[in-house]
């Protein structure tokens, strides 16, 4: 089940929940209305056969995938991967996720230019559109392991704020305005 609150403009240690107080929580079709982004549940111990995710993978041609695992141990120059992922930026494609273990939080700009945070938890897809503002953090539990999904071949390419004068962002402006109509959700 999706958890996401509007974040606090607290800039203390980035791993912790951040709730407003009163804490504000949002619901999955409030943060699509808002943002744009999408959220799943999938089988993450039978992802391969789950219908949910081949038929998302095979409607949005979803072809290349590879999976990735971040922790201290495992993540090579950790702190300034950490660093460079908590950094504001874009991508000029989809991000979409899918953690098979661990968690992490996906902090995604509203149509206000508020933050909000998804908790990110095992079974989990979210889809973060191209040309949304957004910031990726470990919690607590300092470990994430994810499948990432691409259109074609991968591309980690991320543009830092501002950036809006990019085609990507524009675009996503423009379906955000209109609510996003162009998506066909699953």
């Amino acid at each position: 089940m999706l958890k996401a609150w509007f974040m606090d403009n607290e800039t203390t240690d980035q791993c912790l929940e951040h709730h407003r107080n009163p804490p504000e929580l949002i619901a999955s079709g409030e943060l699509f209305k808002k943002t744009g982004v999408e959220h799943f549940l999938i089988d993450a111990d039978n992802y391969q056969n789950d219908k949910v995710l081949q038929d998302l993978r095979k409607k949005r041609n979803y072809t290349y995938e590879d999976e990735i695992a971040c922790s201290e141990e495992c993540l090579p120059d950790y702190a300034n991967k950490l660093k460079s992922f908590y950094t504001e930026h874009l991508h000029t494609d989809d991000e979409i996720r899918l953690v098979l273990d661990g968690s992490g939080y996906f902090d995604v700009r509203d149509d206000k230019d508020n933050w909000i945070r998804i908790a990110a938890t095992k079974g989990e897809l979210i889809i973060i559109p191209a040309g949304l503002y957004h910031r990726f953090t470990l919690d607590a539990n300092n470990y994430i392991k994810a499948k990432r999904y691409f259109v074609g071949g991968p591309v980690w390419l991320a543009y830092n704020r501002p950036a809006d004068d990019m085609d990507c962002r524009r675009e996503y402006l423009k379906h955000q305005s209109q609510g996003f109509a162009h998506l066909n959700k699953v």
